[in-house]
C-alpha cells in the first residue's frame, strides 16, 4: 500500500484466475464468488494467485486505494503460453487419441481480449467508486460454457490433428496419470509430462456464473467464442501440421498401424480397443520397471526376488506342486479360514473395550 501511496495509484485491479476455487478433484456447476478459496493446489501458480489475490483484496481503503479481482477461466487466444501450448504439446505426445471420461463436461473458457475488456469496465466502475465492486473479486468468462473435448477438438483439428477416437474411462485415467505423476517424482525429472496436467482440465465440470460481473461492472463479451477459436487458430498456425494430406484427410479412415496390426490380441492392447486388457498390461509393464529400475536394488536380486515371489504364489494356489521338491503341500480347504460371527462379534467387542 505505502508503494502505490508513494506511486499516487489510485485503483488496482488484479489479473487473478478461477484456479484460486478449483481443486482439482471436484466439479463446480455454476460457481460463484461465494466459493472460498481451495486449499489443495495442483501448481505453485494457482497457489501464488490465491495468496496475490487475498493480499490485494485485503489492501482495499475507500479513502486511499480502491482494488478488485477478475478472475478469467481458461484464458486463450494469441500469445497463450499454458492451455494451447499444453493441448498441442499433448496432441504432439499421441495423447490426442483419448477421450477422457465421458466426453461431456463442461468448461468455461475466456477470450483474451474479453478478458482486457472487463479490466475496462472494472476500472470504469471503480472510477464511479461503486461500493459494491471494490475490495471484491469476479468470475469473468465467455459466457459460454461447452465441452471441454469439443473445445481441443475444434482448436487441434484447426491445426491439422486428429480428433480422439479411443474412449478411456475418467477412472482408468486417473490411475495411469497418478503411476506417471509418482514416475516423475521418482526419477527427479523435471519436467512433468503435459498430458497429467490437461487430464485434470479435462476431466472435470469447470462452468461459473458471471452475473456479478454483468451486473455490478457491467461486463460482456466482446469476442464470440466461435470467433475467438478462429483467430486463436489463425495465431497459432506456427504449431499445425504441415502436411495438407493429414490436415484435410477423412478422420474416420483407417491409421496405417491400425491396418498393420489387424485385429488379433496384440493390437486390441495397444490400440486400446480393450481397455481391461490394455490397462492390466499397463499395470504390469509399470510394475516391472518399479521393481527392476526404480526399486534400488540390482538386476540379479530384483529377479531372485521376484522369482521367488511367484514361486510362493504359484504353490499357494496349487499352480506348482511341492512334491518334486520332496515334500507334499495338501491345499487347506475354504472351511479353515471360515471364521463365525460369534467370534468376529466378540473380537470388535473387546476390541472396543480395550480402547
Amino acid at each position: 500500500r505505502l508503494r502505490t501511496r508513494d506511486c499516487k495509484v489510485k485503483r488496482l485491479i488484479y489479473n487473478s484466475s478461477a484456479d484460486v476455487v478449483f481443486d482439482y478433484a471436484h466439479d463446480i456447476h455454476d460457481g460463484d464468488e461465494s466459493l472460498p478459496f481451495s486449499g489443495e493446489f495442483w501448481d505453485m501458480v494457482a497457489d501464488l494467485r490465491t495468496q496475490a489475490e487475498a493480499l490485494i483484496l485485503s489492501a482495499n481503503d475507500p479513502d486511499e486505494l480502491l482494488t478488485c479481482a477478475l478472475r478469467p477461466c481458461n484464458v486463450f487466444g494469441p500469445g497463450d503460453q499454458r492451455l494451447i501450448p499444453l493441448l498441442v504439446d499433448m496432441a504432439r505426445s499421441n495423447w490426442d487419441k483419448f477421450i477422457i471420461g465421458s466426453g461431456n463436461n463442461l468448461s468455461d473458457f475466456t477470450y483474451v481480449d474479453n478478458v482486457a475488456h472487463a479490466h475496462i469496465c472494472a476500472e470504469e466502475s471503480l472510477s464511479s467508486e461503486i461500493d459494491t465492486v471494490s475490495g471484491k473479486a469476479f468470475f469473468i468468462t465467455n459466457l459460454e460454457p461447452m465441452k471441454f473435448r469439443e473445445f481441443a477438438r475444434i482448436l487441434l483439428e484447426g491445426l491439422g490433428y486428429r480428433r480422439p477416437f479411443i474412449k478411456l474411462s475418467g477412472h482408468v485415467a486417473e490411475n495411469i496419470f497418478s503411476f506417471v505423476k509418482s514416475l516423475h517424482l521418482k526419477s527427479d525429472s523435471k519436467k512433468l509430462d503435459p498430458s497429467v496436467s490437461i487430464y485434470k482440465l479435462a476431466s472435470r465440470t469447470r462452468t461459473f456464473s458471471c452475473l456479478a460481473a454483468q451486473k455490478q461492472i457491467q461486463y460482456s463479451p466482446v469476442v464470440s467464442m466461435k470467433e475467438a477459436v478462429g483467430l486463436t487458430v489463425d495465431a497459432f498456425s506456427h504449431l499445425a501440421i504441415d502436411s495438407a494430406l493429414i490436415r484435410y484427410k477423412d478422420i474416420d479412415e483407417s491409421s496405417k498401424v491400425e491396418k498393420f496390426l489387424g485385429s488379433g490380441q496384440v493390437a486390441d492392447i495397444l490400440l486400446w480397443r480393450d481397455e481391461k486388457k490394455t490397462f492390466i498390461c499397463f499395470l504390469v509393464v509399470g510394475f516391472l520397471y518399479q521393481w527392476f529400475f526404480l526399486s534400488g536394488s540390482t538386476f540379479i536380486s530384483s529377479l531372485a526376488q521376484l522369482l521367488l515371489l511367484t514361486t510362493v504364489f504359484l504353490c499357494g494356489h496349487h499352480v506348482l506342486s511341492m512334491s518334486g521338491y520332496g515334500s507334499a503341500v495338501p491345499r487347506l480347504p475354504p472351511s479353515c479360514f471360515e471364521i463365525s460371527e460369534v467370534n468376529v462379534r466378540s473380537f470388535f467387542f473387546s476390541c472396543t473395550q480395550s480402547t
